[in-house]
């Protein structure tokens, strides 16, 4: 999909699963659509990707100031000088997320799922592209597979930011999330055992099991676990979610089973098949026929 090819889209319409550019996509969905965008972009990792080289122009907003008017070029400058590459990821995430403010709700949050390698440069810049009053959590999932480091600690998590639009009216249910066993259940009431607790910003999960029937062969498929309690959190049902680095699918499957409803957009036509094979899978046909996939 090239710039200026979009496909019309309301909230009113079916799902969509775009295979596309997205930063030619997302400027023909409308203002404050979504009430979750959770993104999990390509790891700053060192490793060969290939990017399209991107440019900013400057709007009457200023595309360089913060969206409540904090100018933020001064500290982006300082944090990129420390690092080539991160400069690389920033230029291609930037404008992103800066379509993501656009685009979530007033009650709408942010998730944005990284490593250690990015995720420090990525909160002071998002503090001041947000607004440091609109930070929320920065939680960690932590795993227990691979990383088997032997001259310093494994690691084995990874960071997720969250941000909200608006800190006066943003929408957060933690009553509504799947809790989890105590870990010293003999110092709680059996009834508090049974119940299990809430979880806190430390979420334990194993990844996506090898064997597993969740799996579906996508080198960075996420477990439905994380997405499942995200989505509980910060949506309600039949609320639009959006995910334009969409991978395996892994929140639309979740979307679908919660009753919320989704954009999922990639350009990998991998991805894309992967999405449709674990849809077609895992869906019931009345949910499948509410989805619209676009070439």
């Amino acid at each position: 999909m090239q710039r200026g090819d979009v496909v019309p889209w309301e909230p009113s319409g079916d799902n969509l699963v775009v295979l596309g550019d997205n930063q030619a996509f997302l400027p023909s969905l409308p203002d404050e659509s979504f009430s979750l965008i959770y993104l999990d972009p390509p790891f700053n990792t060192g490793k060969t990707q290939t990017r399209r080289s991107v440019t900013t122009k400057r709007s009457e907003q200023g595309s360089r100031v913060g969206f409540k008017g904090h100018s933020y070029e001064t500290v982006k400058g300082q944090v990129l000088g420390y690092n080539d590459r991160f400069d690389d990821f920033w230029a291609f995430l930037e404008p992103r997320l800066q379509e993501a403010w656009r685009l979530l709700r007033p009650d709408g949050t942010l998730y944005l799922h990284l490593d250690y390698r990015e995720s420090h440069y990525a909160k002071v810049l998002l503090d001041h592209m947000f607004g440091r009053e609109c930070f929320l959590n920065e939680i960690i999932w932590a795993y227990d597979y691979g990383a088997r480091a032997t001259s310093r600690w494994p690691t084995k998590h990874d960071n997720i930011l969250v941000y909200v639009k608006d800190p006066a009216q943003y929408y957060f249910n933690n009553e509504a999330v799947d809790r989890e066993p105590y870990m010293a259940p003999g110092l709680v009431t059996p009834e508090k055992a049974a119940r299990g607790k809430l979880p806190t910003d430390v979420w334990w999960h194993t990844i996506v099991s090898p064997t597993g029937k969740e799996k579906t062969g996508y080198a960075t498929q996420k477990p439905e676990g994380v997405i499942r309690r995200i989505v509980q959190a910060s949506s309600r049902e039949g609320d639009w979610l959006l995910d334009f680095f969409a991978g395996s699918g892994t929140l639309g499957a979740v979307a679908a089973k919660l009753d919320r409803r989704f954009v999922l957009i990639d350009e990998n036509p991998d991805a894309i098949a992967t999405i449709r094979n674990r849809f077609s899978r895992d869906l019931s046909p009345a949910v499948q026929s509410t989805i619209r996939f676009v070439p």
